[in-house]
C-alpha cells in the first residue's frame, strides 16, 4: 500500500492521527536528552522512497504518515511511504537489494541489514548520536544495529514487538492457577487444565514472522537449547532442542484446533472470538480489544505475562526489531538519514510509541520514561523488552545465516512437524540440522 504525502495530505493527517498523539505530543517534553548534535543537509531536490511493513494497530500508520508529513514540511523533501504485508517485506527488500533501485529506506526485520550489509550504508554517525542524546540503545538495539564483530552500524533499529503470554484471568483461575507457570509442567498442566474446562491455549506453528518464529525460539531457548553456538557452528540437533520437541508434543495436545496454518493475524482472531484463551501476542491484541466496545469486556479479563523461563534465569525470548536501513544505491543519503533521525527524535517518536501503545517498544532507553508504560499496568511486560538477552541466530553473530534462517522459518517448521506427526524429535532436529547447513557454512 503506497502513500505519497501531499500538504493536504500533510494538514489531513495531522488532524485524524493525533487523538492519541496530541496527549504524547505535550508529554514527550518529559523524555530525558542529553546534548548532542548531527547536521544532516538533504540534497538539493531530495525525494525518498521508504518501504516498511503494513500496521497491527491503526495509530502505527496512522502517526507514521503523519510524522512523515512533518519530515516533509520541515526539510521540503517529497516522501513516499510503502506499507507491505509483513510476509511481503522480505520479498521486496531482495528485489531492490538484487537491482539497485527502488526504496531508499527500508525498515525491515531484525537481521535484514545483516543480509544485505554489503549493500547498505554504514549509520554509525547517526547511531552514536541518538544514543548520546536519548541514553543509549538497549541490548537488543545494539546487537541488531552493528555489523557483527565490528562497532558499525548498518541498521537503525525503530522498536520491537515482544509477544509475552496474553490470557484470560477468568479462565486461569478456573484452570486452578492465579497466574502464569514459571516452569514447563506446571505451565503444561495449565494448558491442560484450560483444554480440559473448553478453553484451550494456542500458540502458531504456521509460517508467521512474528507468532511463529517467536514461539518456536521461546520453545528451544526455554529448554536451554540454541541453534548455532559462539562460533557460529550449528548446534540445533542437541539433547535440549529433542527434549524441547519432545514436550510440544504433549503441550500441542492441548491448542485449539487449526494453529498449525495460523499466521500472525489468527491468534488476535482466535482470542477476540473467545476461540483461544491464552496465547503469546505483541500489544496488538489487548490494543484492539480494549478500543472496540464489542469486545472491552475482554479486554477487561485480559492481562500479560512472561513466557515461562525453563531452564534458563532470564526470559527465553527476543522481540521482533524493526531495523531501518539505508540502501547505498539511494540518490539522496543525507536525506534518508535524515529521515531516519527526524523520525527517532523525540517530537516525533513518544507520540509515534504512545499512540501505538507501545506496540512497537522502544529501543533507546529515554523512552522507557515515556508515559505510555504507566498509562496501563497491564503493559509492564512490554516496557523492557528489547532487552531481552536472546537474539535470532542465538547464541551466534546477527549474520546474512541468521537472517536466511529466520526467513525460512527453519525452526518454526522443526517444531511443527513434530506437532503434527510428521516427524520425531529426533529426525526434526536433524532435519534442521542439515537445513541451517546450507547457510551456516
Amino acid at each position: 500500500m503506497a502513500y505519497i504525502i501531499t500538504r493536504r495530505d500533510a494538514l489531513r493527517v495531522a488532524a485524524g492521527g493525533v487523538a492519541a498523539a496530541a496527549l504524547a505530543d505535550a508529554a514527550s517534553a518529559q523524555i530525558p536528552r542529553a546534548d548532542a548534535s548531527l547536521e544532516l543537509k538533504p540534497e538539493s531536490g531530495a525525494s525518498l522512497r521508504i518501504l516498511r511493513p503494513a500496521r497491527f494497530v491503526e495509530p502505527d500508520e496512522t502517526i507514521f504518515r503523519a510524522n512523515t508529513a512533518k519530515f516533509q514540511e520541515a526539510t521540503g523533501v517529497q516522501a513516499r511511504v510503502d506499507f507491505v504485508g509483513w510476509e511481503d517485506i522480505r520479498q521486496q527488500t531482495a528485489v531492490a537489494s538484487n537491482t539497485g533501485t527502488g526504496p531508499d529506506v527500508v525498515l525491515g526485520w531484525a537481521e535484514d541489514p545483516h543480509v544485505y550489509s554489503d549493500k547498505v550504508m554504514e549509520l554509525t554517525d547517526l547511531a552514536e548520536y541518538l544514543g548520546k542524546r536519548y541514553g543509549g540503545w538497549t541490548f537488543l538495539g545494539d546487537k541488531y544495529g552493528k555489523k557483527v564483530g565490528t562497532n558499525n552500524w548498518i541498521g537503525i533499529p525503530f522498536g520491537g514487538s515482544t509477544g509475552p503470554v496474553v490470557y484470560r484471568m477468568s479462565a486461569i483461575k478456573e484452570a486452578g492457577f492465579d497466574s502464569i507457570p514459571n516452569d514447563h509442567a506446571s505451565f503444561l498442566k495449565l494448558c491442560q487444565g484450560l483444554k480440559k474446562i473448553n478453553k484451550p491455549a494456542g500458540f502458531a506453528l504456521g509460517n508467521a514472522v512474528g507468532d511463529g518464529n517467536n514461539f518456536a525460539n521461546w520453545l528451544v531457548w526455554s529448554h536451554g537449547g540454541f541453534l548455532v553456538d559462539e562460533g557460529g557452528k550449528v548446534a540445533i540437533n542437541s539433547k535440549e532442542t529433542i527434549a524441547a520437541l519432545t514436550y510440544l508434543k504433549d503441550l500441542y495436545a492441548t491448542f485449539v484446533p487449526g494453529t498449525l496454518a495460523w499466521g500472525d493475524p489468527s491468534n488476535n482472531r482466535a482470542f477476540a472470538a473467545s476461540e483461544c484463551w491464552l496465547t503469546s501476542n505483541g500489544v496488538s491484541m489487548y490494543f484492539a480489544l480494549k478500543n472496540d466496545a464489542a469486545t472491552r469486556p475482554i479486554a477487561e479479563d485480559t492481562n500479560h505475562a512472561p513466557l515461562p523461563f525453563g531452564v534458563v534465569g532470564k526470559p527465553p525470548q527476543s522481540s521482533l526489531i524493526l531495523n531501518g536501513m539505508v540502501f547505498k544505491h539511494t540518490k539522496f543519503p543525507n536525506a534518508a538519514k535524515r529521515y531516519l533521525q527526524f523520525m527517532m527524535e523525540a517530537e516525533q517518536y513518544d507520540p509515534w510509541l504512545t499512540g501505538c501503545l507501545g506496540y512497537w517498544s522502544h529501543t533507546l532507553r529515554a523512552y522507557g520514561k515515556s508515559k505510555v508504560w504507566d498509562s496501563d499496568p497491564k503493559l509492564e511486560v512490554y516496557r523492557n523488552g528489547t532487552d531481552n538477552q536472546f537474539w535470532s541466530g542465538y547464541k551466534g553473530p546477527i549474520t546474512h545465516a541468521a537472517g536466511t534462517v529466520a526467513a525460512e522459518y527453519i525452526m518454526v517448521q522443526m517444531a511443527a512437524s513434530v506437532a503434527s506427526g510428521q516427524a520425531t524429535p529426533e529426525e526434526a532436529a536433524r532435519e534442521a540440522e542439515r537445513r541451517s547447513r546450507r547457510y551456516y557454512r
